[in-house]
């Protein structure tokens, strides 16, 4: 990477972070919380408050990423950022749960994922675009860890209000972020693998494999926030505070990350994706079991949790890979697009839900829940193909005409280990995806010298 590809990529990643650890950092707390506010004796209502950014999070990401295309990456960023800000505010200052719902939606619509992404291909080259991606991504992982570990922590200091006061300062952090430290791009264009095209939408939505993979992200999701209706209060029924609830998550997320390790990598190198891939779902449904029956103790709350976050990770990092190597090289970035956009309604699906059975069935039903979704999961997983070992390139390409550009495709489709070939004249970029083993890669430089 240049210094400037290498600023941007760092810049926007702690853009995403920032804002991304606004989210996340109420996770574990908000349900204690809420309950002692007017209205919130209703667990439905803490639900809906919980996962309400996610509804107007997923209604409006793929917009704010065309409006961005229209009126600049920066500005829609920052009216994203103020938008977030606002929502924490009021949020920050609500005296009742329908207050905090209405923060939190405005906090969603602050849609900024799109815009990021297409910022971070207008600020890098095709060649590198993967490793600021892959900065992106870490950061977000990171910024869920912390949420877990810090929000017990703030909110015995600060109360929920100074979190909220909290989250509103990040993203006035955030907006100085891509002021003052993230350059302005030299040219604004559509990236095919970046970008949602609204052309794209109904293939997208047609592509069965892909459709698997979105109901898998829809499922993780909601599952997750089904997880922090009920669990905060399992932990203080076993007489663990709030305040010491940091004292699980931490060893929790720690082993989680070490523990999957190992069967990211058996699957890599022995090509057994599908197999780790099932056995995380199987495994997440083992935990939400052993939560629903063997929840008496913190220490048997605290090994669920750590075989849940073990299987929660694994298929968070799994499926993005896995909707890459799915999707059609010209359909790349709206397949992504629409696998975020159902991430965020997961969220709002699973948090409003987990609020609604615990009302009216108690906090088992929550639980079950989780476990006939990880079921249903399990039966569509189990239908999909095992993935390809392929890996996508991007390569830049000198300026040429669309007669040009079919040529190169084609000669491009004849090399060995070349499975797709996608090249775009307007964008100056040829995307191939080609095998793991056995990709001719001298010959796609060599071919791309004499263009």
């Amino acid at each position: 990477m240049s210094p400037t590809e290498l600023r941007a990529s760092i810049g926007l990643a702690s853009v995403y972070g920032l804002r991304m650890l606004g989210l996340f950092i109420i996770l574990p707390i908000f349900a204690l919380y809420a309950e002692h506010l007017p209205g919130g004796e209703s667990h439905f209502l803490i639900g809906v408050a919980l996962g309400a950014y996610g509804l107007t999070q997923a209604i409006l990401q793929i917009p704010a990423g065309w409006l961005s295309d229209r009126y600049g990456r920066k500005p829609i960023i920052y009216i994203g950022l103020i938008l977030f800000a606002i929502g924490s505010v009021m949020a920050a200052s609500a005296d009742n749960i329908y207050w905090i719902i209405a923060g939190r939606v405005i906090q969603g619509a602050g849609a900024i994922n799109a815009a990021v992404m297409a910022l971070t291909a207008d600020l890098t080259r095709e060649d590198h675009r993967t490793k600021a991606m892959a900065m992106i991504g870490m950061t977000i992982g990171v910024s869920f860890a912390l949420s877990m570990v810090l929000s017990p922590l703030l909110y015995a200091r600060i109360g929920m209000s100074g979190i909220f006061v909290m989250t509103a300062v990040l993203a006035v952090l955030a907006i100085l972020v891509v002021a003052f430290f993230i350059p302005n791009p030299a040219i604004t264009r559509f990236h095919t693998d970046t970008e949602a095209s609204g052309k794209r939408l109904g293939e997208v939505l047609r592509n069965k494999d892909l459709l698997r993979l979105d109901f898998g992200i829809f499922s993780l999701h909601a599952i997750l926030m089904s997880v922090f209706m009920q669990v905060p209060f399992l932990l203080k029924d076993n007489g663990l505070h709030a305040a010491y609830h940091w004292k699980v998550y931490l060893p929790v997320m720690l082993l989680a990350f070490v523990f999957m390790v190992p069967p990211m990598i058996f699957a890599d190198k022995r090509s057994r994706t599908k197999e780790v891939f099932v056995g995380a779902i199987a495994l997440a449904a083992l935990a939400q079991l052993m939560l629903l029956l063997f929840h008496h103790s913190v220490l048997s709350v605290a090994v669920a949790l750590l075989l849940f976050f073990v299987a929660f990770n694994l298929l968070e990092a799994m499926l993005p890979s896995l909707i890459s190597k799915t999707a059609p090289l010209a359909a790349k970035g709206t397949a992504m697009g629409v696998y975020s956009s159902v991430q965020f309604l997961g969220a709002f699906v699973g948090a409003t839900a987990g609020g609604f059975l615990m009302e009216h069935f108690g906090g088992n039903a929550a639980l079950m829940f989780a476990i006939v979704l990880l079921i249903l999961w399990l039966l569509v997983a189990g239908g999909m193909q095992s993935p390809a070992a392929v890996r996508t390139r991007l390569y830049p390409l000198s300026d040429m005409d669309e007669s040009a550009a079919k040529l190169l495709q084609s000669r491009l489709m004849q090399l060995k280990g070349v499975r797709e070939v996608m090249v775009v004249a307007a964008e100056q970029m040829a995307s191939i995806k080609v095998e793991t083993s056995g990709f001719d890669e001298a010959g796609v430089e060599q071919l791309l010298k004499g263009v």
